[in-house]
């Protein structure tokens, strides 16, 4: 009988911890941020256990051979439920975008399903897969862009489908381990994607040094009590997103410099599970950077949970 541990198993229930961030970055980005974005957020969720469960539905063969332990070929769960389960999922988040966000939500969660579903059944053994895995990552960020200026998250979203890619292009030798090039190109990548994120936006500095001329503008005394509260507060806008890459670059960099130094199968497999539940970092640099600072702090902070979660259930 399949039960709930089964099903949290087959859709990789706690990664999906690394998937609201998308939303709320790319909100943040584009002005977005507002009552539809918990909506949006839980959407994306929906078409990530989607995508989970109908890639092991995909795998099923392969997973026989090499991953016999996976709900589907251990027996626990059919494959018609798995396919059944990832229709529905998919279904779903979309309906939600659809009623959270309207024509806007819904013509990015449209292509966001279609590209997931791609993915899986076409993409993925390809070498086309990790850029179609990163595209998801990318549409998942502009989904959460759809209420503001969508053109404004196309930095974030370029951003996170780095990150995407390296985590891919790694996952495709969990099983075999990898040379030596390979996590050394992702580590590169990851180096390019925690600068990115850790630049501030030239519109919040645009709108900071608009601030301080306030400040001047005004007479001396109320100057100096207003200039030192914003300057206060400039300082940490401008450190907390680089913070926070700095954080994101640690954990998921140690785990590729491991691999380059041992790239076994397992070490790869470690790389992989610090890409996806240190992602949170990644997403809180980037909300940080669009303006939203504590919200920032709260995306980041799905990290540590994250990875304690994944020692229960893989992220893989």
């Amino acid at each position: 009988m399949t039960t709930l541990a089964d099903l949290a198993e087959l859709v990789r229930a706690p990664a999906a911890l690394s998937v609201p961030g998308d939303v709320v970055a790319g909100a943040a980005a584009a002005g977005a941020l507002g009552p539809r974005t918990p909506a949006l957020a839980g959407a994306s969720v929906l078409l990530y256990w989607a995508g989970m469960a109908a890639n092991d539905w995909a795998d099923r063969g392969l997973d026989a051979v090499e991953r016999p332990e996976r709900p589907i070929p251990s027996g626990r769960i059919t494959p018609a439920a798995a396919v059944g389960l990832a229709a529905g999922l998919t279904a779903a988040g979309v309906g939600l975008a659809a009623v959270a966000g309207g024509r806007r939500a819904a013509a990015l969660a449209v292509p966001l399903a279609a590209t997931i579903w791609g993915y899986d059944l076409l993409a993925k053994n390809t070498a086309a897969g990790p850029a179609v895995m990163a595209a998801c990552r990318g549409l998942d960020v502009l989904l959460g862009a759809s209420g503001g200026r969508v053109t404004r998250a196309l930095p974030a979203a370029v951003t996170v489908a780095a990150h995407t890619w390296t985590v891919t292009a790694l996952s495709r030798r969990e099983v075999s381990g990898a040379d030596a090039a390979l996590p050394m190109r992702t580590l590169a990548g990851t180096a390019l994607v925690a600068a990115s994120a850790a630049i501030p936006h030239a519109r919040r500095v645009a709108a900071r040094a608009a601030d301080r001329n306030e400040a001047t503008a005004q007479g001396p005394a109320d100057a100096l009590g207003a200039g030192a509260g914003r300057t206060r507060s400039a300082r940490v806008a401008a450190v907390l997103p680089a913070v926070l890459a700095g954080w994101y670059a640690a954990r998921y960099g140690a785990a590729q410099a491991e691999v380059i130094r041992d790239p076994s199968a397992g070490r790869v497999r470690a790389a992989v599970g610090a890409g996806i539940t240190g992602l949170p970092a990644l997403q809180g640099a980037l909300t940080a950077r669009g303006g939203a600072g504590l919200l920032g702090v709260a995306v980041a902070a799905a990290a540590p949970l994250g990875r304690r979660l994944a020692r229960k259930v893989s992220p893989t």
